[in-house]
């Protein structure tokens, strides 16, 4: 989320008072935006649908740092028009601006030998990733399903040689609900690679990348999906639902 937001660290914000957005109540974009509200010193309005009553009571995960950080969240339907004072970044930083800090990451990774992988959820980064790159950015959807991120991708980019090519298991998952396998997987890579994933999109990645470990022609860079304060909140919930594992 970072990268995404990358063009706003440089970006004149003497004309606004407030940034305004929207998504759910534990979302990594919404923790990003907070911060960059914080570092500019300007308001941040966030948009929900609901708030749990067990969350407002009990703040934990992206949502109490969010508010730590000054974020007021509006549990109503998002305004129809947008003040001028008021800087508008989409849900999940789905935006053109977007761009400018994928494509310095795609100069990191020009002179990598090695096919690439990550997890969607917009798409945003994938997209502009293969986009500057001329290896091939491998991806899957996290947020429904193909036609959903090919969708995403075509608001943002027209030309479908400049998609990233997006890889599909025969389970379907739903966004947000937890599965055994991704708590599996978890804690197989925290306990083999000493690194802590997200637990949100990350596990779908890495089953979707080892399905498939045939179609790829090089190394394999995956990369990471930070949010891991998001799993302050997913953690807790996969020891809840699968409590038989009483690992730590």
């Amino acid at each position: 989320k970072a990268r995404k937001l990358h063009y706003f660290l440089n970006y004149d914000f003497n004309n606004f008072t407030k940034i305004i957005s929207h998504g759910s109540a534990q979302s990594n974009a919404m923790y990003s935006l907070s911060e960059l509200a914080k570092i500019k010193g300007v308001g941040f309005d966030y948009y929900v649908d609901h708030v749990a009553d067990y969350l407002k009571q009990n703040p934990h995960g992206n949502y109490r740092h969010a508010l730590d950080n000054g974020m007021k969240i509006l549990e109503e339907r998002f305004p129809k028009i947008i003040k001028d004072e008021e800087l508008f970044i989409p849900e999940g930083g789905h935006f053109v601006e977007a761009e400018y800090g994928i494509k310095i990451l795609a100069d990191e990774l020009k002179e990598v030998n090695a096919d690439i992988f990550l997890p969607s959820g917009t798409g945003t980064t994938a997209l502009y990733l293969q986009k500057h790159l001329k290896q091939i950015v491998y991806t899957c959807a996290c947020v429904g399903g193909e036609r959903y991120l090919k969708k995403q991708f075509l608001e943002l980019e027209a030309d479908e040689s400049k998609h990233p090519t997006i890889l599909n298991l025969e389970k379907k998952y739903h966004f947000g609900k937890l599965y055994r396998e991704f708590f599996e997987i978890w804690i197989e890579l925290k306990d083999n690679t000493d690194i802590e994933f997200d637990l949100l999109y990350d596990p779908l990645g890495w089953l979707t990348m080892l399905k498939h470990q045939s179609k790829f022609k090089k190394e394999i860079l995956y990369i990471h999906q930070g949010g891991l304060i998001g799993n302050e909140s997913m953690y807790p919930r996969y020891k809840r639902k699968f409590s038989e594992d009483n690992r730590e």
